[in-house]
């Protein structure tokens, strides 16, 4: 048998980190520990990191709701997937920890990944920022062997961050590099169709939520008729239950959808959204979402079991002051594990202050 401790945490960002939501500067988060009552060494750790402007589930009474689905988790000495439908950070947060009390190791499944051997593609991330601050970023990026740049935009101005991409692509061809933008909803229905075509002229990858969320039908013409691939990734967040993920995706089509499992359902939930896009020939990738390096470790181990090649956006392990210790490295555009090293005593001596 098992018990449950959750342990708040506030995670303290190196730099303020600028998004089409505001600028956060930390970021508060869940740990959720299970147990076994007869061997203490026996545990399993999981991330409930809910973003506040945009998690379908965060309220003010968040803390009490996490603690009554634990309390039921308890006394059921079982997870209620299903009752968590609605509640994706929680559920990520749980069925991670027990996935982990489980292994009882880091390795939370079996791949060449968890075993050291292969490393998985990610994509560098620039940050919103002015103009002289996303460049230093993509110089970085470039300079560290990155071969798939996503940029943030809608900070600055369009033609500012036309001359972003103008700058990779006068250095590296579509070929060697592949660029990814997010507009976060930010583009205005008027003019998102010109601005799709400008940015199609430099050979971008795709773009995610061009418009903002909830407008399914200006969303699927868009898609139809857009020079360059269409990715969802606010729109999928509430859509909980299998019936609407169905009709969504069949609805827009998009090309890709970009999946965060503490925004989009947890494992089960992100792993249904990958089935019927795969039904669908919709593509996909895998997203972390500000979560410490626990969820991102949860995030990695359980990406490494598809065959995608996709770059996945993996690469937010570096963002805080105060970041729990995982065996994670990023060498050039990969992110590794390392079974080798052995964190388990000083993961717990944290849990247990």
């Amino acid at each position: 048998m098992f018990h449950l401790k959750i342990i708040p945490y506030t995670l303290v960002f190196k730099r303020p980190a600028g998004t089409s939501r505001g600028v956060y500067t930390e970021h508060r988060v869940w740990y959720v520990v299970f147990r076994d009552t007869e061997a203490p060494s026996h545990y399993g750790v999981g991330e409930c990191a809910p973003l506040p402007d945009l998690s379908c589930e965060y309220d003010s009474h968040y803390a009490e709701t996490l603690a009554a689905f634990c309390r039921r988790t308890e006394e059921r000495q079982a997870i209620d997937a299903e009752a968590l439908r609605d509640y994706p950070s929680i559920l990520f947060g749980l069925e991670t920890a027990m996935q982990h009390y489980r292994q009882n190791r880091l390795q939370l499944w079996n791949t060449p990944f968890s075993r050291g051997e292969e490393g998985i593609p990610i994509n560098g991330l620039v940050w919103m920022e002015d103009y002289d601050g996303m460049l230093k970023q993509i110089q970085s990026l470039l300079g560290r062997g990155f071969r798939c740049i996503k940029l943030k935009i809608g900070a600055i101005d369009f033609e500012r961050e036309l001359d972003l991409l103008r700058f990779i692509r006068s250095r590296y061809t579509a070929q060697e590099m592949t660029l990814r933008v997010d507009a976060n909803g930010n583009f205005d229905d008027g003019d998102v169709t010109d601005k799709l075509h400008q940015l199609a002229v430099w050979g971008v990858h795709s773009i995610e939520q061009p418009i903002r969320a909830g407008q399914h039908g200006k969303m699927a013409a868009l898609c139809a008729s857009s020079p360059l691939p269409v990715a969802l990734d606010e729109e999928l967040i509430g859509i909980n239950h299998p019936a609407g993920k169905r009709k969504l995706l069949e609805t827009i089509r998009p090309h890709y959808i970009v999946l965060k499992p503490s925004l989009h359902g947890g494992i089960t939930g992100c792993s249904e959204w990958i089935r019927l896009a795969e039904e669908l020939n919709i593509g996909w990738w895998i997203t972390s979402a500000l979560e410490s390096n626990i969820g991102l470790n949860s995030i990695a181990q359980w990406c490494a079991t598809f065959q995608n090649p996709l770059p996945q956006g993996l690469g937010t392990g570096s963002l805080y002051t105060n970041n729990i210790p995982m065996p994670l490295t990023v060498r050039a555009d990969r992110l590794w594990f390392s079974p080798q090293k052995d964190i388990s005593d000083g993961l717990i001596s944290f849990l247990d202050e």
